[in-house]
């Protein structure tokens, strides 16, 4: 292939990471009706279809078009890791060289996958194997629906009934691009998710917070981790720039919809942050929030100092968080034999780089 060539198949837009207003701006610049964005949303997301030919619907000018100026770009699956309790782990590569990972949890009656929004993570988490290679850059709104077209490759087109963006990196960081494919999660004519099913965890970007709580109504989750600044500023570094008065004070201005609650999550770490003094507090913290606090086993990484609280312990620290009255529970570790539970995942960061590069972009 000559430069030119190269240079030119580097510009075409992916289609997989236009929304369907991206698409009929598109549609429209080509002199074409924005009503085919919705035709075009079906085959490449409902369907699946990489084939501009075999899209019966749009007429041949059309398909040749996106054939010539646009593409259907897909990362590679550089390993596919199934765990003995049915969790399945793929490691994916992107054009750069770098890779990423994305994680598919069976349970009765769903599927939940578990997807990057980042290669690495700027925000430096010390209980978590992401945080500990920093970041290299965002993912781009294709990158991120790719790997909800890859797991659906592998496992059939209705497998997956729940998204958590809860993989490598933190989504509200990269909101210019989460956003778009949050939107496309939602659009019927894509993967037809319903808020209900979509969830957005972050370690506390409280920018980020008030920024998608004023665009979508999908399930917020905090990376919560302590009851107390001077253990979060060690465990959640961002918490020194939105310690937890402030982190707290955005949960409660999130526009929750009716009868949902905001997952506080807490691995449970031996001797730092599981004194039943800590339930306490956190009991504190969290009244007057519509909250459910998930208690994590820590899952182990090389390099990690830490140990994982004894399940005598954590039994007692849910026992007081559910006697005050806030909904508890204890997550069973998932997928921890192929390093797929939460906080060991990894990938492969090309020229990482520890940094707080804190601006919400969107």
């Amino acid at each position: 292939m000559s430069a030119a060539e190269s240079l030119s198949e580097a510009k075409r837009p992916n289609l997989l990471g236009l929304d369907r207003q991206a698409l009929g701006d598109l549609l429209r610049q080509w002199g074409e009706s924005p009503f085919r964005a919705g035709q075009l949303l079906q085959w490449l997301h409902t369907r699946q279809e990489t084939d501009f030919t075999a899209m019966s619907n749009i007429g041949k000018k059309l398909q040749a078009r996106l054939a010539a100026e646009t593409s259907v770009a897909e990362p590679a699956i550089i390993a596919d890791q199934i765990a003995a309790d049915g969790t399945r782990k793929w490691l994916l590569g992107l054009d750069d060289g770098n890779a990423i990972e994305t994680v598919f949890i069976p349970e009765e009656g769903r599927g939940t996958l578990c997807i990057s929004s980042q290669v690495g993570c700027s925000l430096a988490c010390s209980f978590c194997a992401t945080g500990a290679q920093g970041l290299s850059r965002n993912l781009d709104t294709a990158e991120v629906i790719a790997q909800i077209r890859v797991a659906r490759h592998c496992l059939g087109l209705d497998a997956i009934t729940n998204v958590v963006f809860m993989g490598m990196g933190e989504p509200l960081l990269n909101l210019r691009h989460v956003l778009p494919a949050i939107r496309l999660l939602m659009d019927d004519l894509a993967y037809g998710l319903g808020s209900r099913r979509i969830t957005v965890s972050t370690a506390g970007v409280v920018p980020g917070i008030d920024k998608l709580g004023s665009v979508s109504p999908v399930n917020l989750a905090i990376s919560f981790h302590a009851s107390r600044n001077e253990i979060r500023d060690v465990l959640v570094p961002v918490n020194r720039h939105y310690p937890l008065a402030e982190l707290l004070a955005a949960c409660r201005r999130y526009p929750l919809p009716p009868r949902r609650r905001i997952t506080f999550e807490y691995v449970m770490l031996d001797g730092v942050n599981d004194e039943l003094a800590h339930a306490r507090e956190l009991l504190r913290l969290l009244r007057n929030i519509p909250a459910m606090v998930n208690l994590i086993p820590f899952n182990p990484f090389p390099g990690s100092e830490y140990r994982r609280t004894p399940l005598a312990r954590i039994d007692a620290f849910r026992d007081i968080l559910m006697q005050g009255g806030i909904m508890t529970v204890t997550r069973r570790p998932r997928g921890d034999d192929i390093a797929a539970a939460c906080g060991q995942l990894a990938g492969q960061v090309q020229s990482g780089r520890r940094s707080f590069p804190l601006a919400v972009h969107s």
